[in-house]
């Protein structure tokens, strides 16, 4: 079977994926490997802070507002986003502008000024960026589940550092920051959207030809050294408290992430699922509630994640431990299990309507170098999964030493859950 898509790698190490759809739209998106999990500790942050920089001015484009006013006179969205393991930066816009986006974004990329004055206006933005994502507990409490279960480690770290490291960065440490993760062989080109595949491989390969290609910095192995189960509180006067339930599992070239992925969607996928029907419907409680499976390179976690009131957050984590023990001692009803195959692949395809989406499915595939795969494909691993399959991996994985809990809200005791986890079987 053909594939949707064409995968090129260049000489230098560049790779670009051309996407062809029936869209009126295109979307450029350069993805490198570069994210927080590179970074050393006196560099955290340093990843989202560049980010944020390489739209302050380019040799071409000496100003912020001169990327602004030419994107948005296009007509264009644009933006980028930095995670653990790489950093993405996009325009989205009509298929008659493909090499105009090009253009920018490739300038974007190969060519920052990061202006010493930028960088000290930028340190305010960030830092407002930050005190914002602290408003937020039911983001925060994700990251205080990194430093659960990764501890003083890249993992382990936020994506935007410190307020305090942020203020001590200067234009030399971006400078040597780049040199080591913005090269050839790190970087994936992906466009998608109503193209020539031939014509963009082309004009792709003239505007990235001068794509620096020296070394690349490797990251740091991530050490899990559990033992058994893990409890972290963040305390916070809330109306509401954030639970996040997981139990490590398996990295992102496992053989089992298409199990994980139904497991997941058992207990999670949709308002018939298992964790809605008894957090919601039968507890009438949790406005949230869900669950799902999240992988790197070198980690997995199974995650339930809930809001609930204060007072009923105990007896919601002992609900969520009960829907996890069922799965390793009883098996999933083939009616069930066909539902959530009819959820995952719905959602596969409901997904990648946009040129945006598609661009970003197929993208994530390929700069975390493992195979990619159309979304047929992946619809057929899902599709094979059976309910003696999500027994076996469940007995793996949602198993006592496995466990971990964050939770914000106004709780000052972890014996508060511990109790009730170490009960788990």
């Amino acid at each position: 079977m053909k594939k949707p898509f064409t995968l090129k790698t260049l000489p230098s190490g560049l790779r670009i994926l051309s996407i062809p759809m029936k869209n009126p739209t295109v979307t450029v998106l350069v993805l490198v490997e570069a994210g927080s999990k590179y970074e050393t500790k006196s560099q955290n942050g340093l990843s989202h802070f560049l980010e944020h920089m390489c739209f302050k001015g380019t040799t071409r484009r000496p100003h912020a507002s001169d990327i602004a006013r030419e994107l948005d006179t296009l007509g264009t969205q644009y933006n980028a986003f930095t995670g653990q393991e790489y950093t993405g930066y996009y325009a989205k816009g009509r298929a008659t502008q493909t090499n105009k986006l090009i253009d920018i974004v490739s300038d974007l990329y190969l060519n920052p000024t990061l202006p010493e004055a930028e960088i000290e206006k930028e340190k305010g933005v960030i830092c407002d960026e930050i005190n914002m994502y602290e408003d937020m507990p039911a983001s925060k409490v994700y990251q205080l589940f990194q430093e659960l279960l990764y501890g003083n480690q890249p993992a382990g770290w936020t994506i935007s550092g410190s307020k305090e490291q942020v203020r001590k960065y200067s234009r030399k440490d971006f400078i040597k920051y780049r040199e080591s993760h913005y090269v050839a062989s790190a970087t994936t080109i992906v466009v998608a959207g109503d193209i020539d595949e031939k014509k963009v491989i082309a004009e792709v390969s003239r505007q990235f030809k001068n794509a620096p290609t020296t070394k690349k910095t490797k990251k740091a192995k991530v050490v899990q050294k559990q033992k058994s189960l893990q409890v972290k509180l963040g305390y916070k006067k809330t109306d509401q408290s954030h639970i996040l339930l997981g139990f490590r599992s398996f990295d992102t070239y496992h053989k089992d992430n298409a199990t994980m992925s139904m497991l997941a969607g058992v207990l999670g996928a949709g308002m018939s699922s298992r964790l809605f029907a008894k957090v919601r419907d039968e507890m009438g409680c949790g406005y949230y509630v869900g669950a799902y499976h999240d992988t790197t390179t070198d980690t997995g976690v199974l995650t339930l994640r809930a809001g609930v009131a204060p007072e009923r957050a105990a007896e919601v984590v002992g609900a969520l431990l009960s829907e996890c023990s069922k799965l390793t001692k009883e098996l999933v009803s083939e009616t069930e299990l066909s539902k959530v195959r009819e959820i995952a692949s719905g959602g596969i395809f409901m997904g990648l309507e946009s040129s945006d989406a598609v661009a970003e499915f197929y993208g994530g595939q390929a700069i975390l170098r493992k195979e990619v795969l159309s979304a047929s494909e992946i619809e057929s691993k899902l599709r094979a999964v059976t309910p003696k399959d999500i027994m076996r991996v469940a007995k793996k994985v949602c198993i006592s030493k496995n466990l971990n809990l964050a939770v914000i809200g106004p709780h000052k005791k972890e014996t508060e859950f511990s109790k009730i986890m170490q009960n788990y079987k």
